[in-house]
Protein backbone atom coordinates (compact mmCIF):
# COMPACT_ATOMS: atom_id res chain seq x y z
CA UNK A 1 0.00 0.00 0.00
CA UNK A 2 1.54 3.35 -1.02
CA UNK A 3 2.00 5.75 1.89
CA UNK A 4 -0.60 8.45 2.46
CA UNK A 5 2.09 11.11 2.29
CA UNK A 6 2.34 10.27 -1.44
CA UNK A 7 -1.37 9.78 -2.06
CA UNK A 8 -2.67 13.00 -0.51
CA UNK A 9 -0.67 15.48 -2.63
CA UNK A 10 -1.61 13.58 -5.79
CA UNK A 11 -5.29 13.63 -4.85
CA UNK A 12 -5.14 17.32 -3.96
CA UNK A 13 -3.60 18.12 -7.33
CA UNK A 14 -6.22 16.03 -9.15
CA UNK A 15 -9.18 17.50 -7.27
CA UNK A 16 -8.08 21.12 -7.17
CA UNK A 17 -6.97 20.91 -10.79
CA UNK A 18 -10.46 20.32 -12.15
CA UNK A 19 -11.32 23.16 -14.53
CA UNK A 20 -15.01 23.07 -13.57
CA UNK A 21 -17.05 23.09 -10.36
CA UNK A 22 -17.90 19.41 -9.81
CA UNK A 23 -21.14 17.91 -8.55
CA UNK A 24 -20.71 14.79 -6.40
CA UNK A 25 -23.37 12.54 -4.90
CA UNK A 26 -22.44 10.24 -2.01
CA UNK A 27 -25.08 7.56 -1.39
CA UNK A 28 -24.32 6.44 2.15
CA UNK A 29 -22.26 9.58 2.73
CA UNK A 30 -23.56 10.29 6.23
CA UNK A 31 -21.23 7.82 7.96
CA UNK A 32 -18.19 5.59 7.62
CA UNK A 33 -16.40 5.27 4.31
CA UNK A 34 -18.89 7.43 2.44
CA UNK A 35 -18.40 10.28 4.90
CA UNK A 36 -14.64 9.83 4.67
CA UNK A 37 -14.74 10.09 0.88
CA UNK A 38 -17.00 13.15 1.06
CA UNK A 39 -14.69 14.90 3.53
CA UNK A 40 -11.66 14.10 1.39
CA UNK A 41 -13.30 15.47 -1.74
CA UNK A 42 -14.46 18.66 0.00
CA UNK A 43 -10.86 19.14 1.09
CA UNK A 44 -9.46 18.55 -2.39
CA UNK A 45 -11.76 21.29 -3.69
CA UNK A 46 -11.34 23.59 -0.66
CA UNK A 47 -15.12 23.88 -0.59
CA UNK A 48 -15.57 24.75 -4.26
CA UNK A 49 -17.97 21.91 -5.11
CA UNK A 50 -21.61 20.91 -4.97
CA UNK A 51 -21.79 17.90 -2.65
CA UNK A 52 -24.96 15.93 -1.92
CA UNK A 53 -25.08 13.35 0.88
CA UNK A 54 -27.84 10.76 0.50
CA UNK A 55 -28.90 8.73 3.53
CA UNK A 56 -31.35 8.34 6.40
CA UNK A 57 -29.77 10.37 9.21
CA UNK A 58 -30.02 14.15 8.89
CA UNK A 59 -28.15 14.82 12.13
CA UNK A 60 -25.24 12.66 11.00
CA UNK A 61 -25.23 14.37 7.60
CA UNK A 62 -25.16 17.82 9.20
CA UNK A 63 -22.21 16.73 11.35
CA UNK A 64 -20.31 15.57 8.26
CA UNK A 65 -21.15 18.76 6.37
CA UNK A 66 -19.99 20.89 9.32
CA UNK A 67 -16.53 19.33 8.89
CA UNK A 68 -16.24 20.52 5.26
CA UNK A 69 -14.38 23.70 4.31
CA UNK A 70 -16.75 26.63 3.87
CA UNK A 71 -17.75 27.22 0.22
CA UNK A 72 -15.94 30.22 -1.29
CA UNK A 73 -17.78 33.52 -0.97
CA UNK A 74 -19.65 34.67 -4.04
CA UNK A 75 -19.84 31.21 -5.62
CA UNK A 76 -23.50 30.29 -5.27
CA UNK A 77 -23.14 26.95 -7.08
CA UNK A 78 -20.66 25.73 -4.45
CA UNK A 79 -22.82 24.22 -1.71
CA UNK A 80 -23.51 21.18 0.45
CA UNK A 81 -26.81 19.46 1.05
CA UNK A 82 -28.47 16.37 2.50
CA UNK A 83 -31.15 14.31 0.75
CA UNK A 84 -33.06 11.88 2.95
CA UNK A 85 -33.59 8.43 1.44
CA UNK A 86 -33.85 4.88 2.78
CA UNK A 87 -32.07 3.23 -0.13
CA UNK A 88 -33.08 -0.29 0.92
CA UNK A 89 -36.37 0.39 -0.89
CA UNK A 90 -36.23 0.70 -4.66
CA UNK A 91 -39.25 3.00 -4.80
CA UNK A 92 -37.28 5.45 -2.66
CA UNK A 93 -34.26 5.14 -4.93
CA UNK A 94 -36.33 5.82 -8.04
CA UNK A 95 -38.06 8.80 -6.40
CA UNK A 96 -34.82 10.33 -5.13
CA UNK A 97 -33.06 9.85 -8.46
CA UNK A 98 -35.95 11.43 -10.35
CA UNK A 99 -35.92 14.44 -8.03
CA UNK A 100 -32.16 14.92 -8.41
CA UNK A 101 -32.38 14.65 -12.19
CA UNK A 102 -35.08 17.31 -12.15
CA UNK A 103 -32.98 19.93 -10.35
CA UNK A 104 -29.26 19.17 -10.79
CA UNK A 105 -27.45 20.48 -13.87
CA UNK A 106 -25.07 17.50 -14.09
CA UNK A 107 -23.25 14.86 -12.05
CA UNK A 108 -19.51 14.23 -12.16
CA UNK A 109 -18.96 11.72 -9.37
CA UNK A 110 -21.43 9.14 -8.03
CA UNK A 111 -20.08 7.28 -4.98
CA UNK A 112 -22.12 4.31 -3.68
CA UNK A 113 -21.22 3.07 -0.19
CA UNK A 114 -24.51 2.37 1.63
CA UNK A 115 -24.27 -0.94 3.44
CA UNK A 116 -24.93 -2.93 6.58
CA UNK A 117 -23.30 -5.58 8.75
CA UNK A 118 -25.59 -8.34 9.96
CA UNK A 119 -25.59 -11.93 11.15
CA UNK A 120 -29.26 -12.39 10.31
CA UNK A 121 -30.50 -14.65 7.58
CA UNK A 122 -32.58 -13.43 4.69
CA UNK A 123 -34.38 -10.25 5.75
CA UNK A 124 -36.80 -9.14 3.06
CA UNK A 125 -38.07 -5.62 2.59
CA UNK A 126 -41.74 -5.18 1.67
CA UNK A 127 -40.56 -5.22 -1.95
CA UNK A 128 -39.35 -8.82 -1.60
CA UNK A 129 -35.62 -8.03 -1.78
CA UNK A 130 -33.16 -9.06 0.91
CA UNK A 131 -32.16 -5.90 2.79
CA UNK A 132 -28.43 -6.63 2.66
CA UNK A 133 -28.50 -7.22 -1.09
CA UNK A 134 -30.73 -4.17 -1.56
CA UNK A 135 -28.06 -1.97 0.00
CA UNK A 136 -24.99 -3.69 -1.41
CA UNK A 137 -26.20 -4.15 -4.97
CA UNK A 138 -29.76 -3.39 -6.13
CA UNK A 139 -29.92 0.25 -4.99
CA UNK A 140 -26.50 0.91 -6.51
CA UNK A 141 -27.55 -0.50 -9.87
CA UNK A 142 -30.80 1.45 -9.80
CA UNK A 143 -29.18 4.77 -8.98
CA UNK A 144 -26.92 4.32 -12.02
CA UNK A 145 -29.22 2.70 -14.60
CA UNK A 146 -30.59 4.93 -17.36
CA UNK A 147 -34.33 4.48 -17.53
CA UNK A 148 -36.78 6.06 -19.94
CA UNK A 149 -38.50 7.88 -17.04
CA UNK A 150 -35.14 9.14 -15.76
CA UNK A 151 -35.50 7.37 -12.41
CA UNK A 152 -31.72 7.11 -12.23
CA UNK A 153 -28.74 9.45 -12.25
CA UNK A 154 -27.29 8.42 -15.62
CA UNK A 155 -28.80 11.43 -17.49
CA UNK A 156 -26.83 13.72 -15.17
CA UNK A 157 -23.61 11.78 -15.69
CA UNK A 158 -24.17 12.01 -19.44
CA UNK A 159 -24.59 15.79 -19.23
CA UNK A 160 -21.21 16.06 -17.49
CA UNK A 161 -19.53 13.86 -20.08
CA UNK A 162 -21.14 15.78 -22.95
CA UNK A 163 -19.63 18.95 -21.48
CA UNK A 164 -16.16 17.39 -21.56
CA UNK A 165 -16.05 16.79 -17.80
CA UNK A 166 -15.50 13.72 -15.64
CA UNK A 167 -18.36 11.25 -15.29
CA UNK A 168 -17.38 8.51 -12.85
CA UNK A 169 -19.19 5.96 -10.69
CA UNK A 170 -17.66 4.04 -7.78
CA UNK A 171 -19.28 1.19 -5.85
CA UNK A 172 -17.45 0.30 -2.64
CA UNK A 173 -17.71 -3.34 -1.62
CA UNK A 174 -15.22 -6.18 -2.17
CA UNK A 175 -13.57 -6.22 -5.61
CA UNK A 176 -11.18 -9.14 -5.96
CA UNK A 177 -11.94 -10.55 -2.50
CA UNK A 178 -15.24 -12.38 -1.98
CA UNK A 179 -16.52 -12.95 -5.50
CA UNK A 180 -17.63 -16.39 -6.64
CA UNK A 181 -19.77 -18.02 -9.31
CA UNK A 182 -23.41 -16.98 -9.14
CA UNK A 183 -26.48 -19.17 -9.44
CA UNK A 184 -28.30 -17.97 -12.54
CA UNK A 185 -31.35 -19.95 -11.46
CA UNK A 186 -31.58 -18.13 -8.13
CA UNK A 187 -30.54 -14.54 -8.70
CA UNK A 188 -31.48 -12.59 -5.60
CA UNK A 189 -31.01 -15.72 -3.44
CA UNK A 190 -34.64 -16.37 -2.67
CA UNK A 191 -33.95 -20.13 -2.41
CA UNK A 192 -30.27 -20.47 -1.48
CA UNK A 193 -29.62 -17.55 0.86
CA UNK A 194 -26.81 -17.72 3.39
CA UNK A 195 -24.50 -15.00 4.64
CA UNK A 196 -21.43 -16.35 2.79
CA UNK A 197 -23.48 -16.84 -0.38
CA UNK A 198 -24.88 -13.31 -0.09
CA UNK A 199 -21.37 -11.85 0.30
CA UNK A 200 -20.00 -13.77 -2.70
CA UNK A 201 -23.02 -13.01 -4.86
CA UNK A 202 -23.08 -9.28 -4.04
CA UNK A 203 -19.41 -9.03 -4.93
CA UNK A 204 -19.90 -10.73 -8.29
CA UNK A 205 -23.07 -8.72 -8.95
CA UNK A 206 -21.06 -5.52 -8.48
CA UNK A 207 -18.31 -6.81 -10.77
CA UNK A 208 -20.83 -7.55 -13.51
CA UNK A 209 -22.60 -4.25 -12.91
CA UNK A 210 -19.52 -2.11 -13.58
CA UNK A 211 -18.56 -4.21 -16.60
CA UNK A 212 -21.96 -3.87 -18.28
CA UNK A 213 -22.30 -0.17 -17.49
CA UNK A 214 -18.85 0.42 -18.98
CA UNK A 215 -19.88 -1.48 -22.11
CA UNK A 216 -23.03 0.60 -22.47
CA UNK A 217 -21.34 3.92 -21.61
CA UNK A 218 -17.82 3.51 -22.94
CA UNK A 219 -16.84 7.15 -22.37
CA UNK A 220 -17.37 6.94 -18.58
CA UNK A 221 -15.52 5.21 -15.73
CA UNK A 222 -17.14 2.59 -13.48
CA UNK A 223 -15.18 1.22 -10.54
CA UNK A 224 -15.79 -1.57 -8.04
CA UNK A 225 -13.37 -1.20 -5.13
CA UNK A 226 -12.58 -3.05 -1.91
CA UNK A 227 -11.86 -0.65 0.99
CA UNK A 228 -10.11 -3.15 3.23
CA UNK A 229 -10.48 -2.94 7.02
CA UNK A 230 -11.85 0.48 7.92
CA UNK A 231 -12.88 1.71 11.37
CA UNK A 232 -16.60 2.34 10.79
CA UNK A 233 -19.59 2.19 13.17
CA UNK A 234 -21.33 -0.60 11.24
CA UNK A 235 -20.56 -3.30 13.79
CA UNK A 236 -21.83 -1.24 16.71
CA UNK A 237 -24.07 1.80 16.54
CA UNK A 238 -25.46 1.06 13.09
CA UNK A 239 -26.19 -2.61 13.68
CA UNK A 240 -29.37 -4.15 15.05
CA UNK A 241 -27.63 -7.45 15.79
CA UNK A 242 -27.11 -7.94 19.52
CA UNK A 243 -24.16 -10.27 18.89
CA UNK A 244 -22.33 -7.61 16.87
CA UNK A 245 -23.10 -5.01 19.51
CA UNK A 246 -21.85 -7.32 22.26
CA UNK A 247 -18.55 -7.80 20.46
CA UNK A 248 -18.25 -4.18 19.30
CA UNK A 249 -15.54 -3.28 21.89
CA UNK A 250 -13.41 -6.14 20.54
CA UNK A 251 -14.04 -5.32 16.88
CA UNK A 252 -13.40 -1.63 17.55
CA UNK A 253 -10.08 -2.42 19.23
CA UNK A 254 -9.15 -4.77 16.41
CA UNK A 255 -10.01 -2.05 13.92
CA UNK A 256 -7.51 0.28 15.53
CA UNK A 257 -4.83 -2.40 15.31
CA UNK A 258 -5.27 -3.54 11.71
CA UNK A 259 -7.64 -0.96 10.19
CA UNK A 260 -7.46 2.62 8.99
CA UNK A 261 -9.73 5.60 9.55
CA UNK A 262 -12.59 6.46 7.17
CA UNK A 263 -10.76 9.66 6.17
CA UNK A 264 -7.55 7.80 5.29
CA UNK A 265 -9.60 5.20 3.42
CA UNK A 266 -11.33 8.03 1.59
CA UNK A 267 -8.01 9.28 0.29
CA UNK A 268 -7.01 5.84 -0.98
CA UNK A 269 -10.38 5.33 -2.66
CA UNK A 270 -10.18 8.75 -4.34
CA UNK A 271 -6.75 7.75 -5.60
CA UNK A 272 -8.49 4.91 -7.40
CA UNK A 273 -11.39 7.04 -8.60
CA UNK A 274 -9.20 9.81 -9.99
CA UNK A 275 -6.99 7.26 -11.78
CA UNK A 276 -9.54 5.75 -14.18
CA UNK A 277 -10.62 7.88 -17.12
CA UNK A 278 -13.02 5.50 -18.82
CA UNK A 279 -13.88 1.82 -18.75
CA UNK A 280 -14.50 -0.75 -16.00
CA UNK A 281 -12.10 -1.06 -13.07
CA UNK A 282 -11.68 -3.35 -10.09
CA UNK A 283 -9.43 -1.91 -7.40
CA UNK A 284 -8.02 -2.82 -3.99
CA UNK A 285 -7.95 -0.83 -0.75
CA UNK A 286 -5.05 1.34 -1.91
CA UNK A 287 -6.80 2.22 -5.16
CA UNK A 288 -4.62 0.01 -7.35
CA UNK A 289 -6.07 -2.08 -10.19
CA UNK A 290 -6.49 -5.80 -9.43
CA UNK A 291 -7.37 -6.78 -12.99
CA UNK A 292 -9.39 -9.99 -13.31
CA UNK A 293 -8.54 -11.41 -9.88
CA UNK A 294 -11.45 -13.68 -8.83
CA UNK A 295 -13.59 -12.29 -11.61
CA UNK A 296 -16.52 -14.54 -12.56
CA UNK A 297 -17.97 -13.03 -15.71
CA UNK A 298 -19.67 -14.57 -18.73
CA UNK A 299 -21.93 -13.07 -21.36
CA UNK A 300 -24.79 -15.19 -20.04
CA UNK A 301 -24.30 -14.05 -16.44
CA UNK A 302 -24.11 -10.38 -17.46
CA UNK A 303 -27.27 -10.61 -19.54
CA UNK A 304 -29.35 -12.59 -17.03
CA UNK A 305 -28.29 -10.47 -14.06
CA UNK A 306 -29.09 -7.27 -15.95
CA UNK A 307 -32.58 -8.50 -16.87
CA UNK A 308 -33.22 -9.80 -13.34
CA UNK A 309 -32.08 -6.56 -11.72
CA UNK A 310 -34.22 -4.40 -13.97
CA UNK A 311 -37.26 -6.45 -13.06
CA UNK A 312 -36.50 -6.50 -9.32
CA UNK A 313 -35.88 -2.75 -9.07
CA UNK A 314 -38.73 -1.59 -11.33
CA UNK A 315 -41.75 -2.92 -9.45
Amino acid sequence: MPPLCNIKPTNLAAGSGLSYRPVAVFVGGTSGIGAGMARAFAGHRNGDAHIILVGRNRAAAEEVIASFPKPPAGKEDAKYEFVECDVSLMRNVRKTAAELVERLPKLNFLVLTAGMMTLRGRDETDEGIDRKLALHYYSRWRFTYEYVRFESLMPLLQKAKDAGEDAKVMTVLSAGLEAGPIDLNDLGLKKTFSLPNAARSASTYNDLMVKVFAEKHSDMAFTHIAPGVVRTPLAAGQSNDWILKAFSPLTTALGYVIGISPDDSGEYLWHGLYSGDKGAFRRNSSGEDVGDKRLHSTEESKTKLWEHTFEETSR
